[in-house]
């Protein structure tokens, strides 16, 4: 019994990204493929690098016929590639290797990230449409969408900047895209990227003109100002 384990654990491991599992479907591959480049895999992380498909058969459902076919296919369609090799004595000898697999997985996975990262942009541009149609209290004019396209697509303003900002005129009462654009204009001017950098830049600001209006008339109770942008 005990020597049986033993040889269970002789036999080694593999390591195999997720990955794989998760997207060889996006890669145009059958899941017989998937189990011969896993057989590949296995052999080449045991020494050997080339096996037959006589060998590769033997642990498949496959014949050798049929598995000789998907070999060639797997190396036409650029998954693995049989590379010449040479021995310190000048003997030439061939292997295969999946690097090109590995590869193809990346590719995969940077155009997976793509995808999720245009997917979320599109999410986060329709809610700042909607949240200004919400505030504006009806449907925005095709020269307001545009604006709220520019500011987007070409100034490259964060959403969730250009919400701080609409924030900010509903809170200053001057609900209009001109104020709107004042306010990210000055904002990209002096660096502000973030929530919390628009937050402190107006807290200071606003700060500091409550200490003006306190040094003037220390007998009435200052009005707290809000940033006019317009002003600047």
């Amino acid at each position: 019994m005990k020597s049986n384990i033993v040889s269970w654990m002789q036999e080694g491991n593999i390591t195999i990204p997720t990955l794989l599992f998760s997207e060889y479907r996006n890669l145009n591959l059958n899941e017989i493929e998937l189990v011969l480049l896993l057989n590949i895999i296995t052999f080449i992380e045991k020494g050997n690098e080339f096996p037959t498909p006589e060998e590769l058969s033997a642990r498949m459902t496959v014949s050798i016929a049929d598995c000789n076919a998907m070999l060639r296919r797997l190396i036409q369609r650029g998954f693995i590639e049989i590379i010449d090799q040479y021995t310190n004595e000048g003997i030439r000898f061939e292997k295969y290797s999946v690097k090109p697999l590995w590869e193809k997985l990346v590719e995969q996975f940077l155009l997976n990230n793509q995808i999720e990262r245009q997917q979320e942009k599109k999410t986060e541009e329709t809610d700042v449409y909607t949240c200004f149609e919400k505030e504006f209290g009806r449907p925005l004019s095709p020269f307001e969408c545009e604006s709220l396209g520019m500011w987007m697509d070409d100034d490259h303003h964060d959403p969730m900047i250009i919400k701080a900002a609409l924030r900010e005129a509903v809170m200053s009462g001057k609900l209009n895209f001109r104020y709107i654009d004042r306010i990210l204009f000055e904002w990209k001017k002096n660096g502000i990227k973030t929530i919390d950098q628009a937050k402190n830049h107006g807290r200071k600001f606003r700060q500091k003109q409550t200490d003006k209006a306190h040094s003037k008339d220390d007998g009435h109770q200052p009005v707290v100002p809000f940033y006019n942008w317009l002003e600047q």
